[in-house]
């Protein structure tokens, strides 16, 4: 069987390593750009969005105004009597887990800020352990006591490479991979899936019996020569774009952030949704460890919610002084910036339609699109969920095993609060 890979992104990497661990041979991995790493490279270091955060401030942080809200909104669902009907949408799942006051407090402004598009507009289909729901007695202890929910949710606890990044992990898988097998600068252009042929940019071409792709799926439909009634559908999918904004500083973190990894923010007034403290992670992720910290911030873009490139800088660090993190005599060493056009593969309203009808038709032609953009499946796309999809869809191929990560069958339950 010849196995060809396109995207040396975790996905790719994962499933040539697999394939080389396999001891099967007949393989090439094919990337477009010269550098590895995917779609988010080195930028997200924890790829990270758990739209229950809140939870957390509930405790002892929250104005006392807002936290009546939340309370007495906890208060009516509990008084609710039960539907057995299913959400519209994920605005009403929101309000069905959460009630009125939390929901107006941080769940749709907050989604609105992540997602760039509001939550009526988003299904319900794809949740699963990302959005983790309350324990209302658990929350009525927490504030009783004064005391923090630090342990819940699948990252609680995770480790970081000291030196270079996330990325740091994927150079050392490629590395490792047999040589000859990873062929950089070769874009993918058009593909004849009758012929189960690949066409680069080079003017070259593979074939192959089995393709694994792992670029955005709009992408892929668009390079289809010979399905035009796949490639019609290219233009359904709903995606947001992300910028990552960097800014480095002299001297110290401020005490008040000594102890945080990252935090959310609804509020219209600040143009980021989350911001890391990124020198907290390592002390090599500053140019001079001990002298110097920094702050990254994400701002999600859509047509529902443009952003003003040249302005998007500025607004981060003037959200920083706005949030008290920074201060007008805080030295700025640098800024940093870039602009990643495929940010989150959005669960639109009617997502799972369009990949119910797309993904197994792609299949049938040999044809597996996997990965965060190439599945569009956000449930299952953070980096170790698109390593497994790369490994899976291997042992799929040569020994017929279920791919249980990118068909929701791993049968994980939804942490409570």
């Amino acid at each position: 069987m010849r196995i060809l890979v396109v995207g040396a992104g975790p996905t790719g990497l994962s499933a040539a390593w697999r394939l080389a661990e396999r001891g099967h041979d007949n393989w090439l991995l094919v990337e477009g750009d010269d550098p590895l790493r995917g779609l988010l490279s080195n930028l997200d270091p924890a790829s990270l969005n758990n739209p229950a955060a809140i939870a957390r401030e509930l405790q002892k942080n929250l104005p006392p105004d807002d936290l009546l809200r939340c309370l007495v909104g906890l208060v009516a669902l509990q008084q609710r009597e039960a539907t057995t009907s299913p959400p519209a949408h994920f605005a009403e799942w929101l309000q069905r887990a959460f009630g009125d006051g939390l929901c107006d407090v941080f769940m749709y402004p907050y989604n609105r800020k992540v997602w760039a598009y509001t939550p009526d507009k988003m299904g319900v289909g794809w949740m699963g352990e990302r959005v983790a729901t309350v324990d209302f007695v658990r929350i009525l202890g927490n504030l009783v006591n004064q005391r923090d929910e630090v342990s819940w949710g699948p990252n609680a606890t995770f480790r970081f490479p000291k030196f270079g990044g996330t990325g740091a992990i994927w150079d050392a898988l490629a590395a490792r991979l047999p040589a000859g097998r990873l062929s950089l600068g070769r874009r993918l252009v058009r593909v004849d899936s009758a012929a189960r042929v690949a066409h680069f940019s080079d003017g070259t071409s593979e074939r192959y019996d089995r393709l694994l792709s792992s670029i955005p799926l709009q992408q892929l439909l668009r390079l289809l020569s010979d399905r035009p009634e796949l490639t019609a559908r290219a233009g359904e999918f709903v995606y947001s774009s992300s910028h990552v904004v960097g800014v480095g500083f002299t001297g110290q973190a401020p005490s008040s952030l000594a102890t945080k990894c990252w935090m959310y923010f609804p509020e219209p007034e600040t143009p980021f949704y989350r911001v890391t403290v990124f020198s907290n992670y390592s002390p090599h992720n500053v140019a001079l460890p001990g002298t110097q910290w920094s702050l990254m911030a994400e701002v999600s873009e859509s047509p529902d919610k443009p952003v003003d490139l040249a302005r998007v800088v500025d607004e981060t660090v003037a959200g920083f002084k706005r949030v008290g993190f920074i201060d007008d005599t805080t030295e700025i060493v640098t800024t940093w910036h870039r602009r990643m056009e495929y940010g989150y593969p959005t669960p639109w309203l009617l997502r799972d339609e369009v990949l119910d009808a797309v993904l197994p038709a792609l299949e049938a032609c040999g044809i597996y699109s996997r990965g965060r953009f190439g599945a569009w499946k956000y449930e299952v796309s953070n980096q170790d969920h698109s390593a497994m999809q790369g490994v899976e869809a291997i042992d799929h191929f040569l020994a017929g095993i279920p791919e249980t990560t990118v068909h929701g069958t791993m049968g994980r339950e939804p942490p409570p609060l």
